[in-house]
């Protein structure tokens, strides 16, 4: 008899996942702060850890425990929908550049805490901006720690750290459509940027982002599930669909006494995306600006007193240009840069007139992220895919170029972040067989010096998790596929067992990896306790496999992806492990789009389909990520027509259900709508689970208990 309840499935964090994050050094690297939750649960506090003695303790003292979903303001609700953010509490923090103050965001307000040391832990949080006349969004230090910036109501406002009356620095925003320090819905959700505006590292000036959206069309969802009706029952979204009119976004900086915004000169062409702003250390002022397509990339300088740019380099792709954060500018002015040029990302060294020193690394792996550069002692520290590509290690290479050496020993996925001295650094550790482990290293040799965190989830034990079983597997094209199986207890014997694929499979995402969270997919191993073989197989297109993998699916989605799956289950059959009648499929996302269309496209391999949130014909998602990897409606109608799960409904024999929140402004429940007229004319029988309360992420754990019942009912039923 299964251990694991609905109710396990549906809460989090999931086992042995309410681990210390989110992780900051002091600026004398005395103390580590980070949120954490002591209970397990979702509420998380700021807590503190002197790194000499190890002594711990929370940090600050929020009003009422913190914030909570009910007094989440609108505004901060749908930035955390952008950020997958379920945590309440304390969900954010920042240390001042001396470490001696502490600002906390809470309830659209904004505190301060003048002390974030062992003797001043009495201290006391102040309120420095009230939630009066909306919330204060994405507050940020200066550099100094002195003043503090954020907006409200569309403008960009600083307040000294002390309290005092705010000074509003732009105007002529509020209430036109346009708004000035806030990053668009695009940047926020598929560019990887959520931040607006830019403190100067003088403190005297802030660069910031002004968004016009004022020739966008309104989207409106109505709240049906409310019993009130009028404005409080519905919200209007300027939603930029695929081949459409996007925000038209410009740069500016502007005093900290206000006065005129000078403007940033970003060329001709106003229809590009403003990917990236960063301060150099001379001064001046950078930005990333990427076309419309996505196949340039242009590093931009400029002198903030004129506006006048220049060009440091130009990234080109005949695929696409992914968006990453590895950009370093160096003391001398050079500058540490990371490209895909020869189809993996790796780093090159430049010198400040935008020339090429060297390249850095190189090899059929690619590097996730760049996490600190020594300039004194001439070395960069990364991680990488080097070891495995299920694998994250850190690795440091000198800048004068030599060989990689891998810093952290343990198998499995390492997430790191280094102290200011470049000596030490946090390595969160987990592994399938593993949970999440924090601890404090040596950043010569990975030694440890220090455990943080290391407390067995009693939960892991009393539901008896195993790790899934990774494997790899060739697909028809000749590529290695990772996969995870999860295998039913032994009662039911040596198979072959009923299959249910649980699938993402989109670009951006790799589900496959030596980590504990592949073994705390709950689903998946509820599932497999009840009879199932669950398999995930990470597909073309997906992440971490170098553009050439990831880039198989361009201009035609759903179908390699498709391919592979297939490959995947016939692989199980071959192992004598899946009855090929007996297979499902379920998904969510992108996820859902591939359940459908697995049903659609592949009815002799898939007979029962679960598609939740499913973007069902992508001319209605949005453009920065369609057009990435589609192009327009309008240059591929083609690609577009095909790759929608209407095109294929005739072909769809098995049993559906689809799964929407009716409030997701993510991906509309137009989506399953107009799949459901398809399916009404192709006379195809389906089933529908709608939650009137919910947006792209489900957040009431009632919902998601509900949710996870008629999933397994489903499946029950059809498989």
């Amino acid at each position: 008899m299964t251990k694991i309840t609905l109710e396990d499935v549906a809460r989090y964090p999931q086992p042995g996942m309410a681990i210390p994050n989110t992780f900051a050094f002091s600026a004398d690297d005395t103390l580590l702060a980070y949120l954490h939750s002591a209970e397990g649960t979702l509420t998380q506090q700021l807590y503190a850890c002197e790194l000499e003695t190890g002594a711990t303790w929370q940090l600050v003292m929020p009003p009422s425990g913190g914030e909570t979903e009910e007094t989440l303001s609108p505004e901060e609700k749908l930035r955390r929908e952008r950020a997958r953010s379920l945590a309440v509490g304390v969900t954010r923090y920042a240390l001042s550049g001396q470490g001696l103050r502490v600002l906390v965001p809470l309830n659209g307000g904004i505190y301060v805490q003048d002390s974030a040391t062992a003797a001043g832990k009495d201290t006391a949080l102040r309120q420095i901006v009230s939630n009066e006349g909306g919330p204060a969004l994405d507050p940020q230090f200066s550099p100094d720690g002195a003043f503090i910036a954020y907006v409200k109501d569309a403008e960009l406002y600083v307040v000294s750290a002390e309290g005092g009356e705010p000074v509003q620095l732009t105007t002529s925003a509020r209430g036109t459509g346009r708004t000035h320090g806030l990053a668009e819905y695009i940047a926020q959700e598929e560019m990887g940027r959520s931040h607006g505006f830019w403190w100067a590292p003088d403190g005297h000036r802030l660069a910031f982002a002004e968004v016009d959206e004022t020739h966008i069309p309104v989207y409106r969802i109505v709240h049906q599930g409310k019993d009130q009706t009028g404005e409080s029952a519905q919200e209007d979204h300027r939603y930029p669909f695929a081949g459409q009119a996007n925000a038209k976004v410009r740069l500016g900086v502007i005093s900290v006494d206000g006065g005129t915004p000078v403007w940033m000169d970003l060329g001709d062409d106003d229809d590009i995306y403003l990917a990236r702003v960063q301060w150099l250390p001379d001064g001046r002022l950078s930005a990333q600006i990427e076309n419309r397509e996505q196949t340039e990339l242009r590093l931009l300088r400029f002198d903030p007193q004129t506006g006048t740019g220049e060009t440091l380099l130009v990234e080109t792709s005949d695929v696409w240009i992914n968006l990453h954060d590895i950009f370093s500018p160096l003391k001398d002015g050079g500058f540490v840069w990371a490209a895909e040029r020869t189809g993996f990302r790796h780093l090159y060294l430049y010198a400040g007139d935008g020339q090429m020193l060297r390249q850095l690394t190189n090899g059929p792996w690619m590097v996730d992220t760049l996490t600190g550069i020594d300039e004194a002692r001439g070395l960069v520290y990364f991680t990488a895919t080097l070891e495995h590509p299920t694998e994250q290690h850190l690795y440091v290479v000198p800048l004068e170029g030599g060989k990689p050496r891998r810093l952290t020993h343990e198998p499995g996925m390492h997430a790191v972040t280094l102290d200011h001295a470049r000596r030490r650094f946090v390595d969160v550790f987990s592994a399938p067989e593993t949970p999440p482990t924090v601890t404090l290293r040596d950043l010569a040799n990975g030694a440890l010096l220090r455990t943080i965190y290391d407390t067995p989830d009693p939960r892991v034990a009393a539901l008896e998790l195993s790790a899934p079983q990774i494997v790899a597997f060739q697909n028809c094209n000749g590529d290695t596929l990772y996969g995870a199986l999860y295998f039913p207890p032994a009662e039911f014997g040596p198979g072959p067992y009923p299959v249910i694929v649980n699938v993402y499979g989109g670009p951006h995402a790799q589900r496959v990896t030596r980590n504990w969270a592949v073994t705390v997919d709950m689903r998946a191993q509820y599932l497999s306790s009840l009879g199932y073989l669950v398999f995930k197989v990470d597909n073309r297109g997906s992440a971490r496999r170098g553009l050439a993998f990831e880039g198989a699916l361009k201009h035609n989605m759903g179908d390699v992806e498709v391919q592979d799956q297939v490959d995947g289950v016939k692989w199980l059959v071959a192992q004598g492990l899946a009855d090929p009648a007996r297979v499902g499929i379920y998904g969510w996302s992108y996820g859902g789009y591939m359940a459908a269309m697995c049903l659609a496209r592949a009815p002799e391999t898939f007979k029962v389909a679960v598609a939740g949130a499913p973007v069902t014909h992508w001319d209605g998602y949005d453009t920065h990520y369609t057009e990435r990897y589609m192009g327009t409606p309008q240059s591929n109608p083609a690609g577009y027509a095909i790759s929608s799960v209407m095109a294929h409904v005739d072909k769809m024999q098995g049993k559906l259900l689809l799964v929407h929140g009716l409030i997701d402004e993510n991906v509309h429940f137009r989506h399953t709508a107009r799949l459901i007229n398809a399916l009404i004319r192709a006379r195809k029988p389906y089933e529908l689970l709608l939650f009137p309360d919910e947006r792209h992420t489900p957040r009431s754990l009632a919902d998601r208990i509900y949710m996870e019942e008629r999933v397994r009912d489903f499946f029950r039923e059809n498989l």
